[in-house]
């Protein structure tokens, strides 16, 4: 793939900042987009940001309908924050668009870049180093649901097709195992025993979908905590970032992967199983926030539901794991021999410490329901 560098100079000259530009710099610790800094220097006032990124080609086979999204999406929450009273330019994203007006700018080599204004003042940390943090995103998607809640879902377009459809992972997940073209299967028969056991799991949120018992809604898909910028002083989440995964789905799969992510103390890629264990304190930490956030905005269904985000969001991304050591670790990347064999023993390890406590999970989302 072309280095962003190389158009970079023609892509600055394609956005009106306001002010001259001094600088552009690579920034973040994202692995799928390129992004930048940008630094421009007003006459009456100090250095103003901004973040550039030059979309994943690789990942996002269609800008325009990514950019749709988001554009959909970002204006509708501003619009929300605004009749609420709220700071639109520090709790929803923006877009500038191109000086030709376009949702976004192709480059002469066919790149496609974005720009928003850079939220001052907020921080993004890696990790939930204090449960006074985790709250904190947990209240920030909560609210992010709470604000989207009428917004037409349905409108939107899957920038990711099947990113959670957990029937979809398992028949790829069968059709590497009937394939073994590694001859790996003979290493991971527990694994693949433990996944087939959990077959009709695979169906139980897409069947409730089906029935109607679950409404369909706008989901970010990827609620890790460095999505949420932080506000430096309060230490309350500010603004939701990285939009690239909105798209239509269940608000357990928003839940779900905060405590897949979030609700544990081991490495992804932890060796030591007995270290690997949901943490119930941290599980009831998130639930309450997540649920305060939501403001009363979730059906009762969708909030009986959530212990069952928990376990299909971790069992789907151990599934991914195992598929990806069965086809030759093609998609996730890996640093030794096994290391996807590995995250997907922590994955499934978490999944049967859920079940274990399966009723303290459901008593602790009563405890915290409106």
């Amino acid at each position: 793939m072309v280095q962003a560098e190389q158009t970079l100079p023609e892509v600055l000259q394609a956005f009106d900042f306001g002010a001259p530009v001094v600088g552009a710099i690579r920034y973040g610790h994202g692995h799928i987009n390129d992004t930048f800094v940008v630094h421009t220097q007003p006459e009456d006032r100090c250095c103003r940001r901004f973040i550039l990124q030059r979309m994943s080609a690789a990942a996002f086979k269609h800008p325009d309908q990514l950019m749709e999204n988001i554009i959909g999406i970002t204006e509708y929450l501003g619009k929300q924050i605004l009749e609420r009273g709220g700071d639109r330019s520090r709790e929803a994203m923006e877009v500038i668009r191109p000086k030709n007006g376009a949702d976004y700018y192709t480059d002469s080599l066919g790149g496609a870049w974005r720009v928003y204004p850079f939220v001052e003042g907020t921080v993004c940390h890696q990790a939930a180093d204090t449960p006074e943090l985790f709250a904190a995103s947990g209240r920030a998607f909560g609210r992010f649901q709470q604000l989207l809640r009428d917004y037409p879902a349905g409108t939107l377009y899957e920038t990711i097709p099947h990113f959670h459809d957990t029937e979809d992972r398992l028949a790829k997940f069968k059709a590497a195992v009937e394939a073994d073209k590694l001859g790996r299967t003979k290493d991971c028969q527990p694994e693949i025993g433990f996944v087939l056991a959990r077959e009709a799991d695979c169906s139980a949120a897409l069947d409730a979908m089906r029935a109607g018992k679950l409404p369909l809604r706008v989901t970010h898909n990827d609620t890790k905590l460095n999505n949420v910028l932080m506000d430096e002083k309060s230490g309350e989440g500010m603004c939701i970032i990285d939009l690239d995964t909105v798209m239509p789905g269940l608000v357990l799969y928003d839940f779900g992967d905060s405590i897949r992510f979030g609700a544990n103390h081991s490495a992804e890629d932890e060796t030591d199983l007995s270290k690997v264990n949901l943490d119930l304190d941290l599980f009831a930490v998130y639930t309450a926030a997540f649920l305060e956030g939501t403001g009363g905005s979730l059906t009762n269904a969708e909030i009986e539901y959530l212990p069952w985000g928990a376990k299909l969001m971790t069992l789907e991304c151990g599934i991914r794991f195992l598929t990806d050591y069965l086809v030759g670790d093609e998609y996730f990347h890996i640093s030794r021999e096994g290391q996807n064999l590995d995250r997907c023993r922590t994955q499934f390890k978490l999944v049967a410490d859920m079940e274990t406590h399966w009723k303290e999970l459901e008593d602790i989302v009563n405890q915290y329901r409106r």
